[in-house]
């Protein structure tokens, strides 16, 4: 099994509409990827801080010191060490002129209280946060790494603000709910019916009667736009990116770009994750590549 690594820079809805709806794992597990997530939360090259962003207090971890910024947007319900924590020790190091920003979103992690709420335009509020915080860190542009939700957060931020990303990264995301997604994400609410081991990492950040309520919340929102927006999370956005952009996914997934392919072992949802090193090389090698 492999994965592939393609270059997309226009004609974005047609490619994520066709390759990203359902990767392998996340027929089982959209979104998440809980299974390996890191509890983490220490790095010797990384530093804690907060800012105000509208009415939420936001969490984020900075590493690196470059001009250039680049911000990781965690999965549902993910933070910055669940999701990151091989990117935040690793690609300040293959990145030294970027600052690596990966946050907890509002709602999410240490970016509480209050917990998150889902209405139906919640991506877009993360989105506008996450562009927001940049901007009060000095970024007038910068590179947007997303996976899973994050990866949904990005696209609409870079389809929001396109002269403010300069580079696009995502993984493991769907632009439209479909008839099969919704029933997947209902067969999924009842984390009770999941492994204590897929349990266990949001357990620790939520509490085990926080995770079921937030992650059932979750789930809610996503069932709303599936019911009032025909599930359409960004789909009829995707025309407005315009920055280059990397899209990783899974080899068994339908792909409409096939030339030019970066190969990796695996299949996994959560490559960035059990496949840290080559990954991060492939976005490092993206991000530094002047030519896009």
């Amino acid at each position: 099994m492999r994965l592939f690594a393609s270059i997309a820079f226009r004609h974005l809805e047609i490619l994520i509409k066709t390759t990203l709806p359902l990767s392998p794992s996340r027929r089982h597990l959209p979104s998440v990827g809980i299974l390996t997530r890191s509890m983490c939360n220490t790095a010797p090259v990384a530093k804690e801080r907060q800012l105000q962003i509208g009415s939420n207090v936001v969490h984020f971890v900075e590493a690196g010191k470059g001009e250039r910024g680049v911000i990781l947007l965690p999965g549902a319900l993910g933070t910055a060490w669940t999701d990151f924590k091989p990117q935040i020790e690793r690609l300040p190091e293959l990145l030294p002129q970027h600052r690596v920003i990966a946050w907890d979103p509002p709602g999410y992690g240490k970016s509480r209280p209050p917990d998150k709420e889902f209405p139906v335009d919640f991506y877009e509020r993360d989105a506008a946060a996450a562009g927001t915080l940049m901007q009060q860190l000095g970024f007038e542009r910068y590179s947007v790494l997303g996976w899973s939700d994050g990866g949904i957060t990005g696209l609409i931020l870079a389809a929001s603000q396109p002269k403010r990303v300069d580079k696009l990264v995502i993984w493991g995301s769907n632009s439209y709910i479909s008839d099969t997604e919704a029933k997947i994400y209902e067969d999924i609410r009842d984390v009770q019916k999941w492994s204590a081991r897929m349990r266990e990492p949001m357990e620790r950040v939520y509490g085990v009667e926080g995770f079921p309520k937030l992650w059932s919340a979750w789930v809610d929102g996503l069932i709303r736009i599936y019911q009032e927006r025909k599930g359409d999370i960004c789909n009829e956005k995707l025309k407005h990116i315009t920055a280059p952009t990397l899209i990783v996914h899974g080899a068994k997934d339908p792909m409409i770009v096939p030339e030019h392919p970066t190969r990796l072992p695996g299949r996994q949802h959560n490559i960035h994750l059990r496949y840290a090193d080559e990954f991060n090389e492939i976005v490092a090698k993206f991000l530094r590549d002047q030519r896009t």
